[in-house]
């Protein structure tokens, strides 16, 4: 799974809700012909990006070229349960990508459109959020 090979803090803060607020970058494909747009605001984790890009490979039957725009730099941590208040903060738990609305997530090359429209809605029943697939 994606995780940072190293990262300048260990542990983060949490960071203020934007749930308003749209991406500014990462908006257009910059690679393929096809891609996956996210339209709400989540935290996208490694196994979700992992479980979505396993299906479009999957899918594409080795055909084609993929490619993954997000990468989860954002450290989550977690305390273990039925523990008892105070004691600090919990160890690192996983890693995440804090996406907006607009974001490109991935994008395919090389194969029709149908092909990449299935691939791609496959790879979206995967993300926490509504996607919206989108070609140059």
């Amino acid at each position: 799974m994606l995780v940072p090979k190293k990262v300048k803090h260990r542990k983060w803060h949490k960071g203020r809700s934007r749930k308003r607020t749209v991406e500014t970058r990462g908006l257009t494909l910059a690679f393929g012909k096809f891609g996956l747009k996210a339209m709400e605001s989540a935290w996208l984790n490694s196994r979700q990006i992992e479980a979505g890009r396993r299906t479009i490979t999957n899918f594409l039957k080795r055909e084609g070229r993929l490619w993954i725009r997000v990468f989860p730099d954002k450290p989550v941590t977690a305390r273990p349960p039925e523990l008892t208040m105070g004691g600090g903060k919990g160890s690192v738990d996983r890693y995440v990508f804090p996406v907006r609305p607009g974001r490109i997530i991935f994008e395919i090359d090389g194969v029709s459109l149908t092909t990449a429209k299935e691939a791609l809605r496959r790879a979206g029943h995967k993300m926490p959020f509504t996607v919206k697939f989108v070609s140059k």
